[in-house]
């Protein structure tokens, strides 16, 4: 069920690069200026709001005399670097023309991933919110490294969410929302007005629909993680188009517009919603009946006693997936043993192993 979003509690508006950029490269001014006009309408109703906005690549295109997007990290890193000085440019004309002073906020996972830095963060959103500040924000494209990389701008859409506690996420892209199959491919493909992200829909939509497009990181898949994390938080997400001038306006006013995804009613930390949803996985480890008991019922870490089986080939601290006996997916974690190690010690007690295999700490149970 849609639901208004309370008048005072900050909005997240997500923008991608298909909603921003021109196709050969450059920012789409007509793009540029409606998500301007969007967000200053949510300001002017009393939803203070933090732009989440890519289309720094795709802005330093043309200005490098490319057409396409380059395939390697430092070629992604230039255009970023260039790109992202013309991007904000152009976003403080156009927000300066409707009394809106913005301020740009680069970001990179350790933000999310080091309590100090995530509460230095925290208090510099809601200063900037308190001051009538947009806060345009985008990843740290320019000097990120893949340890530290969020990888597109919808799960950044998320955290941020987190961060500000926010009332809605509004992601605005090229199409109408979710849809049943892909509407440029099939004229039948059906509008899905509002779902669970426990609904098993989003997993077919994310299996068949997920390629990123040809000027931005993301896709489907990353608008259907987006909004799971989101969920996680309480936070309820609408995904819509961008085209629709309105769309973020009827978004808060719980009007049907594009796709509604439902919140949940308990809230997991940033640091849990990374691991359960920004990180990829690097293998599974295989648990029976009574370690599943034990980690959704008692809330235990993971020991070695409970593990039956081990796939990937993964190391200390990596993420990986926990599977129960019957094969499906109970939660993801940090493990503290390598997968060489832990298929040694599977199944004995933890005096033999010296530690957790999952600390409860680094363990998200999503069953």
């Amino acid at each position: 069920m849609r639901t208004k979003a309370a008048v005072g509690r900050p909005v997240v508006v997500k923008v991608g690069s298909s909603s921003l950029a021109s196709p050969g490269g450059g920012i789409n001014r007509d793009g540029l200026i409606r998500t301007v006009t969007q967000v200053s309408d949510l300001w002017s109703r009393g939803h203070p709001t933090v732009l989440v906005s890519s289309g720094a690549v795709a802005a330093g295109l043309s200005i490098m005399g490319l057409t396409r997007r380059p395939a390697d990290v430092p070629g992604l890193q230039a255009a970023a670097a260039v790109g992202q000085g013309k991007l904000m440019e152009s976003y403080s004309g156009e927000f300066s023309k409707v009394g809106l002073i913005v301020g740009q906020v680069l970001i990179t996972r350790d933000v999310v991933a080091e309590r100090g830095q995530y509460l230095h963060a925290r208090e510099a959103f809601e200063r900037m919110l308190s001051l009538g500040i947009v806060p345009i924000v985008n990843e740290n494209d320019t000097v990120v490294v893949d340890e530290l990389k969020f990888g597109d701008n919808d799960r950044l859409a998320a955290i941020v969410s987190h961060l500000v506690d926010a009332a809605l996420l509004v992601i605005l892209t090229d199409t109408s929302g979710l849809y049943s199959n892909d509407p440029r491919l099939d004229g039948n493909a059906q509008l899905i007005t509002a779902v669970r992200d426990t609904d098993a829909v989003l997993d077919e939509i994310h299996r068949n629909h997920g390629r990123a497009g040809a000027l931005g990181s993301g896709g489907v898949a990353t608008k259907i993680a987006a909004a799971r994390m989101a969920a996680w938080s309480g936070i309820p997400t609408v995904i819509a188009a961008a085209e629709d001038g309105a769309a973020a306006a009827k978004a808060v006013a719980g009007e049907d517009v594009g796709t509604w995804i439902a919140p949940r009613e308990n809230r997991l930390s940033a640091r849990k919603l990374w691991i359960a949803f920004g990180l990829p996985s690097w293998g599974r480890i295989h648990v029976d009946r009574g370690a599943a008991r034990a980690l959704t019922e008692r809330g235990g870490s993971l020991l070695a006693v409970g593990v039956t089986g081990v796939d990937g080939d993964f190391s200390i601290g990596d993420a990986v997936e926990v599977i129960d006996a019957d094969g499906g997916l109970l939660g993801k974690g940090l493990t503290g043993l390598g997968a060489s190690m832990l298929t040694k010690v599977a199944g004995r007690h933890t005096s033999e192993v010296g530690g957790e295999v999952i600390h409860r700490d680094d363990l998200v149970v999503l069953h």
